[in-house]
């Protein structure tokens, strides 16, 4: 086991125990009840257990365990919308009332309580539509600002990390906190198209479509069109990589990301793409047929394939960046 996964499992949580029920004990009781196959299950969480997303309901101590399967985006949850109305017909105390009922020193934020930002009190007595806070974070920084991968593979010279979705183009997109989904290049055509001279990157409001050349890899007088992985409308670019383009090639899967978008149904838009298990695969296809394409320019490699390094076509521009672009950009 990886030091990585050991660190995962660490503060997961999951039932524990768990027995089957009937209709009637859907409606009360302390445990999580989930129906499978017509038959209703009782599921008590591990005395302690965490949740890698806990719920603000949970946290707030309304809710006895729930982990946010909905990237925090609480205005289009289903759970959200359900416990609102218990709460407007009486059934339910609602999440900022029971914020309200704990010690001042206690009353935090809920950007805390969702582990998103370090411990921050109140001040809007979780009144968070007059919050100028809450506004800030959710409109601004959280899109600014990339975050690193929970846990990278590396596949013959080339990272890979879990939980992004991968497009066939060497793209790559990541749901982000609050909703909205975060693009950029990865791995493997950063290393295969070298140091890049610019990006050639759509403005803010654009519309982008699954599949369609969205933007451009700029490198001297050569240009790269590459595939959006998802479509979706623009609302933020990253300026750093319009100053320093090196970013993307030191880190694209954090600070090197494009830009922001959202679009209407996120989960279904990420069907659309690759996850970990035929990413992975893939990855090793793409590194094949790289390096028969390399055989035929420079002749047979040793016989493990070695490492794929940095700036594959500035050490071989015979390679050709336009064949480079066709067969893996897909362009």
């Amino acid at each position: 086991m990886t030091q990585e996964n050991e660190k995962q499992r660490s503060h997961l949580g999951y039932g524990s125990t768990y027995k089957k029920g009937g209709k009637k004990d859907l409606a009360g009781g302390m445990e999580n009840k989930a129906v499978l196959g017509g038959q209703v299950w009782m599921v008590s969480p591990d005395k302690g257990a965490k949740a890698m997303n806990p719920c603000i309901w949970m946290q707030a101590g309304v809710a006895k365990f729930k982990s946010c399967n909905n990237y925090y985006d609480c205005t289009t949850c289903k759970y959200d919308f359900g416990m609102q109305k218990k709460v407007q017909s009486g059934k339910q105390m609602s999440w900022q009332d029971a914020m309200r009922r704990r010690p001042a020193l206690d009353r935090i934020c809920r950007h805390s309580l969702t582990n998103r930002i370090e411990k921050r009190s109140c001040a809007y007595d979780f009144q968070c539509g007059t919050c100028d806070f809450d506004q800030f974070f959710e409109d601004v920084w959280t899109s600014k600002i990339g975050t690193i991968p929970f846990e990278m593979k590396q596949i013959r010279g080339i990272d890979l990390p879990t939980g992004y979705g991968f497009h066939k183009g060497h793209t790559w997109a990541r749901i982000e906190s609050g909703g909205f989904i975060r693009i950029g290049l990865d791995d493997f055509a950063m290393k295969l198209f070298g140091k890049a001279d610019g990006f050639d990157l759509p403005l803010m409001g654009k519309e982008l479509d699954h599949g369609v050349p969205g933007w451009g890899l700029k490198r001297k007088e050569q240009t790269a069109d590459v595939l959006s992985p998802v479509g979706g409308i623009i609302t933020e670019v990253n300026a750093k990589v319009r100053e320093n383009p090196e970013i993307t090639g030191r880190e694209p899967f954090g600070d090197g990301w494009l830009f922001a978008v959202r679009t209407p149904d996120v989960k279904k838009t990420m069907k659309e793409l690759m996850d970990d298990s035929e990413s992975l695969n893939w990855i090793n296809q793409e590194i094949d047929i790289l390096e028969t394409m390399i055989e035929d320019v420079a002749g047979p490699l040793a016989a493990d394939g070695g490492y794929l390094t940095d700036d594959i076509y500035g050490a071989m521009p015979e390679l050709g960046w336009d064949n480079l672009a066709k067969t893996f950009l897909k362009t």
